[in-house]
């Protein structure tokens, strides 16, 4: 099993529709059960919310999943069990890099580290900028890219 975390800060904007995106792109490859996938904040404000009313929106206009997502805080814990923790931004990167200490952890990458040609490297934070379209446009392509790279260097 690989096992994909994605974590942003509040996990109601840009992790759960990473995550929700991604079980998609999964299951149109027939790989689900090959795979455990799930997303979280590095803030505590918004645990146990449903996601953001514009990433619900932007996940149905797509017709993607966004069932029984409920946010929740990363965990010391996650950072063993996961074999991909993905942030979304620097900040979110540095959190989780000074949360893993020296203890193992799996690979702690950017989200758009995935897409080398692009030219943003912080997926933007839809619940300041609004734009959930343009955060929906970069997640879908990096999460194309990173299941390609998963199944290149995993499966």
């Amino acid at each position: 099993m690989v096992k994909v975390l994605f974590v942003c800060l509040g996990n109601i904007c840009r992790s759960p529709m990473a995550e929700a995106i991604f079980r998609k792109k999964v299951a149109e490859a027939g790989l689900e059960k090959d795979f455990v996938i799930d997303s979280a904040g590095t803030g505590d404000w918004h645990i146990g919310n449903r996601p953001h009313d514009g990433t619900l929106k932007i996940l149905k206009d797509n017709k993607v999943d966004s069932e029984n997502m409920l946010a929740r805080q990363v965990k010391k814990e996650d950072l063993k069990q996961f074999d991909y923790i993905i942030a979304m931004d620097a900040e979110n990167l540095g959190n989780l890099n000074r949360m893993k200490g020296y203890g193992e952890s799996g690979e702690i990458n950017r989200l758009l580290d995935y897409i080398p040609e692009s030219k943003v490297v912080d997926v933007p934070d839809p619940y300041f900028t609004g734009n959930f379209e343009e955060v929906y446009e970069l997640v879908e392509e990096a999460c194309k890219q990173l299941l390609t790279h998963i199944k290149k260097h995993k499966l």
